[in-house]
């Protein structure tokens, strides 16, 4: 089995540079790609800022800060990723996917491994189109990535036991802990928590309660955010395009209703934290 050395990374918000990130401080030159430019900019600013906060808290030394740093480059064009393993965390939109995927193949080696970060797409239909689907395995990270520790590793129909093998050993290597998960729409997680955002949205909408409200009461329950806080946090758009992707995977079952609001919270450009005002203003 051959060990992977090198890291690409495509997508370059919240969780593409969280990854980036993970798998510098673990010692993987990383490659970092974004369509914009200057996301990635940010990106490596923001993972310099969260290496100054590991610093402050004690949990990260000068040294593995530059040493981090020192193994993170960007890209200026897909076909410039090639790497051992690549991992996309772009749109949740499985065209999209496909054709970054076709085009990363064509770069790379026979032995690349293409990754994706979905959380919501089947594995199996994303390498449906692609030359080696054997290649081609599911690695869920969770937000904040470079904190959380939890990963979920899916197999698709066509993924190759080497594949989930070098998987597997890459996860534990980087400081995570890996749960296999069957290609099923939402995998774990994802399944089980969509209730925790339909069901509080349901409650907005009927007016049972307000957004400070639900979320109060469900911390003051034991949970660390409530559902409104932690959409904010993960963004509003994407935790609706998710929603969506499992109404649909599950031939609209009424359980995984998207909400109207937060439909027109979407089409207002209220994302979230990452754009300054989601349920709440930042």
């Amino acid at each position: 089995m051959t060990a992977i050395k090198t890291v690409g990374v495509i997508g370059a918000g919240t969780m593409g540079l969280g990854i980036a990130q993970v798998a510098a401080m673990a010692g993987y030159p990383t490659i970092l790609f974004d369509t914009n430019p200057s996301t990635v900019e940010v990106a490596f600013n923001t993972i310099e800022k969260n290496l100054d906060k590991g610093i402050e808290k004690g949990k990260v030394d000068l040294e593995l800060k530059q040493k981090t740093l020192r193994n993170l480059t960007a890209a200026n064009e897909l076909a410039q990723v090639k790497a051992d393993l690549i991992i996309e965390a772009i749109v949740e939109k499985l065209e999209v996917k496909q054709q970054v995927f076709a085009q990363l193949e064509e770069a790379n080696n026979e032995h690349t491994i293409l990754a994706t970060n979905t959380s919501s797409i089947p594995i199996t239909q994303i390498a449906a189109t692609l030359k080696r689907p054997e290649n081609v395995i599911g690695l869920h990270f969770f937000n904040p990535a470079h904190i959380m520790k939890l990963v979920e590793i899916i197999s698709g129909a066509s993924t190759g036991d080497r594949a989930i093998e070098r998987i597997t050993e890459f996860t534990k290597k980087i400081g995570k802990t890996p749960v296999m998960a069957a290609d099923s729409p939402g995998f774990i997680v994802n399944r089980v928590a969509r209730q925790y955002y339909v069901e509080g949205l349901k409650t907005l909408e009927e007016k049972v309660a307000s957004v400070e409200g639900i979320d109060r009461l469900l911390e003051a329950s034991g949970f660390k955010m409530g559902p409104f806080k932690l959409m904010d946090l993960i963004g509003v758009d994407t935790n609706f395009s998710v929603t969506t992707s499992m109404f649909n995977a599950f031939h609209q079952d009424a359980k995984f209703r998207p909400s109207r609001i937060q439909q027109q919270k979407v089409d207002a450009g209220h994302w979230g934290r990452k754009t300054g005002k989601g349920f709440y203003e930042y």
